[in-house]
């Protein structure tokens, strides 16, 4: 009906617009949040799930509201979600942890987390995934309509979790999904380029490793939340340069090993991403398409 607002509508000036993000004070979601903050227009708020409220009181000094719990909690979940009308879920457990409480939040606490969105009549869900999921390389950059095949070096329960709670997330029916994701985030302080090392230390020299610059995903993460019509879709987000071994140890200011140089890179192009996707169809264009020109710009 004319002049009658709908409930949910998306990108009507007249309605308050409120966006539930978890994972808010990881290395993805604290560089997110005040963005997503930043952009937002008149009536357009964001809410935050976080387990302790003094990490949160720095978002919440930029607007966040706030709710106090976890994302394994149904009770925290079901209060988050109240009244939202779109979620990203930027949660996640992947380096360190066991592979136990990688596959309770990665898949577990998603897909209750979709569900209790389907429940509350959130109209979008955003999943924030992994572009290790495609597992094992095919001689080219992967596409979003690749399958995921289990394999490969950087195989584990972090990227078989998340595959999973695409899989389960994409089959809700009525909930509006959309998955992004992501390649090796780094920039602005996160310590992930310096960490890097650790595996860059035993590959092949020309083994590469596709990079993403935290102010790009969060671009990325943005345009796919707000673009209308493309539900069920996924998009790989990632820069249009990726660095190999050596690079990683020149960055970062150390020796290169010498026998990098005697091994043999076993997959060329593991997790080596198309963005051509992303680019098309929402104009995402990376703010640093490589790693150098980041560090130029001393967004390292």
């Amino acid at each position: 009906m004319a002049g009658v607002p709908l409930k949910g509508g998306w990108g009507r000036e007249e309605q308050d617009m409120l966006t539930l993000v978890t994972g808010t004070t990881g290395q993805v979601g604290r560089r997110f949040v005040p963005r997503l903050l930043a952009q937002a227009r008149a009536g357009e708020n964001v809410r935050i799930l976080v387990r302790d409220a003094a990490r949160a009181e720095p978002f919440a000094r930029l607007g966040a509201e706030v709710v106090i719990g976890d994302v394994r909690d149904d009770e925290a979940l079901a209060k988050a979600v109240a009244g939202a009308d779109a979620v990203v879920n930027v949660a996640a457990a992947f380096r360190g942890v066991p592979d136990e409480e990688a596959w309770a939040v990665n898949r577990d606490a998603a897909v209750e987390l979709g569900r209790a969105a389907l429940t509350a009549g959130v109209r979008r869900f955003v999943q924030v995934s992994t572009g290790l999921v495609y597992g094992v390389g095919r001689g080219r950059p992967v596409t979003e309509e690749d399958e995921s095949r289990p394999g490969g070096s950087m195989w584990g329960a972090y990227p078989a979790s998340k595959a999973e709670a695409e899989r389960q997330l994409l089959a809700m029916e009525g909930l509006d999904v959309r998955i992004a994701r992501l390649p090796f985030v780094y920039g602005e302080g996160d310590p992930h380029l310096a960490q890097s090392l650790r595996w860059a230390g035993q590959w092949a020299a020309t083994q590469r490793l596709h990079m993403g610059h935290h102010a790009d995903v969060a671009q990325g993460l943005l345009r796919v939340l707000h673009a209308p019509g493309i539900a069920g879709r996924i998009y790989n987000i990632a820069d249009d340069a990726p660095v190999t071994a050596v690079e990683l140890h020149q960055l970062n200011g150390a020796e290169v090993p010498a026998e990098l140089h005697e091994r043999t890179d076993p997959d060329p192009w593991l997790v080596i991403m198309s963005t051509d996707r992303i680019r098309r169809e929402l104009g995402y264009r990376p703010r640093y398409p490589s790693v150098y020109a980041a560090r130029d710009a001393g967004a390292l």
